[in-house]
């Protein structure tokens, strides 16, 4: 068996630190802040820490948001568990290796750098593949809404189109243009539910996803390059959005 790596390492401790907090208060916040720092400045990690890593700054703020999601010490262990296993696994296989998560595993943990580092693939395909570039901005914020309305329990339809995914979210997130009476946030919000549905059709014209004839328009680099930006800042504006307001709802919790 190789040796772990370091990278290795730095995780399977930080996962101990927070277990140890989960369920018998054992540790200290210094291991924590200190761990979670490091780890949060190497990039091939960073994408696929658990979301809660990052948006937990001390151990307070994680023993508020472990006691309540689960009450027993063995659902918390198992969870924790589970939510590490990726990336152990990923390290543990690949020791030498600065290793590459698919989009399709940086998503499963919503976060900010998640979105980033989907957004930047997007973007690194825009002159080589236009077409593979739009039909990727548009996966990227299909997805983000899908895990949005699954974090908050909010039914959906599998086939449902992305315009419909995104009213969904943005009620549930009160971005909806209807939800203000402002004049200026109501132009705002509804210019940002134009682009999505824009972006929708783009990619059913533009895209790779669907065959085309020989008449069919090739997009350019530069349109391909507008629609990862767009759909780039709508997820960042959706998952800001989205953490606000799970801050908030913890903040009203507090005893």
């Amino acid at each position: 068996m190789p040796e772990p790596s370091p990278h290795y390492i730095k995780v399977k401790d930080l996962q101990d630190v927070l277990v140890a907090m989960a369920t018998s208060g054992g540790s200290t916040n210094v291991d924590y802040v200190a761990l979670r720092a490091e780890l949060l400045g190497i990039a091939a990690v960073r994408a696929s820490l658990p979301t809660f890593v990052h948006t937990c700054r001390d151990l307070g703020q994680f023993w508020q948001f472990i006691k309540r999601k689960f009450p027993t010490y063995q659902e918390r262990r198992e969870y924790l568990w589970k939510q590490f296993e990726p990336l152990l696994t990923d390290l543990e296989s690949h020791p030498q290796a600065v290793f590459q998560t698919t989009d399709a595993q940086l998503l499963t943990r919503l976060s900010h750098d998640a979105v980033q580092a989907v957004w930047q693939r997007a973007l690194e395909r825009r002159s080589a593949d236009p077409e593979g570039a739009i039909t990727s901005a548009r996966t990227l914020l299909e997805t983000v809404c899908k895990h949005i309305l699954d974090d908050l329990s909010i039914a959906y339809d599998d086939t449902a189109d992305l315009p419909k995914l995104y009213r969904l979210a943005s009620d549930a997130l009160n971005i909806a243009p209807s939800q203000h009476s402002e004049p200026v946030f109501k132009q705002i919000l509804g210019g940002c539910t134009a682009v999505v549905e824009g972006l929708g059709a783009l990619r059913n014209r533009l895209g790779d996803a669907h065959g085309g004839g020989i008449r069919r328009v090739r997009p350019l680099p530069r349109h391909a390059q507008l629609a990862v930006n767009l759909a780039g800042s709508m997820t960042s504006f959706l998952v800001a959005t989205w953490e606000a307001r799970k801050g908030s709802a913890a903040n009203q919790q507090e005893p």
